[in-house]
């Protein structure tokens, strides 16, 4: 795989490559990296989020926000506390 950057971009990653004494590969290596991995969480969680929305239109099973907020708020204080259950 090859990369084309603009002069812009790759005077940016030299300078940084200098000041951390490491090659310009290796910071481009880890930017693409943390870029796969923060693309990627989001991916499976637009996925998720996809799923549920999914799930909720063929059953109808919900929490209400007021139901959420009581039972976060007793996990904050460190309370042990069952999720409320899912109603039509």
């Amino acid at each position: 795989m090859s990369l084309v950057l603009n002069a812009e971009i790759e005077r940016t990653v030299q300078k940084l490559a200098m000041a951390r004494h490491c090659t310009a590969q290796s910071i481009l290596i880890e930017a693409i990296r943390q870029f796969a991995a923060r693309e990627e969480q989001r991916e499976n969680l637009w996925q998720a989020g996809h799923a549920a929305w999914q799930e909720y239109q063929e059953t109808g099973l919900h929490l209400t926000l007021e139901e959420m907020d009581s039972w976060m708020a007793k996990i904050e204080i460190g309370e042990e506390a069952q999720l409320p259950k899912c109603h039509i």
